[in-house]
């Protein structure tokens, strides 16, 4: 649906990835690109739990921000960049799970403005639960 600005897009966003230190804490890998979507998963660790034992909140939002921001990325001009000016997340359960998934789609592509969303799954074996949803507006620089 979406048409990219750059045509280098998938290589630009993947060299940026790769140069997060957050992401890679994490554990975070890149899964998936295409122009205005993008998924990023991670494993489960009880390095980034809360006191129950749930992945921690700002774990989830961590990934749910990086694959909004670099959803948006992949449709941005060369020579550009993206920042998250706003965003907000609804945690909808606690987050368990083997795994995490954040996949990201642009809602909107504005020339200074994009508008993602980004859905947060918790993944055991086969089954995925629906642990958050982020909306977030990004700033093209």
């Amino acid at each position: 649906m979406w048409e990219p600005r750059n045509p280098d897009f998938e290589s630009v966003v993947r060299a940026s990835f790769a140069r997060q230190q957050h992401m890679a804490t994490l554990g975070a890998e890149l899964r998936h690109v295409s122009p205005g979507h993008v998924h990023i998963s991670a494993p489960f660790s009880t390095a980034f739990t809360q006191q129950n034992g749930y992945w921690h909140a700002g774990a989830v939002a961590s990934i749910a921000d990086s694959a909004s921001g670099y959803a948006a990325f992949s449709l941005a001009e060369a020579g550009t960049d993206v920042l998250a000016v706003e965003f907000k997340i609804n945690l909808l359960a606690p987050a368990r799970g083997e795994s995490f998934v954040a996949e990201a789609s642009v809602v909107r592509a504005g020339r200074t403005l994009i508008v993602c969303r980004a859905e947060v799954f918790g993944i055991v074996g086969s089954t995925r639960s629906h642990v958050a949803t982020m909306l977030s507006t990004l700033i093209v620089r």
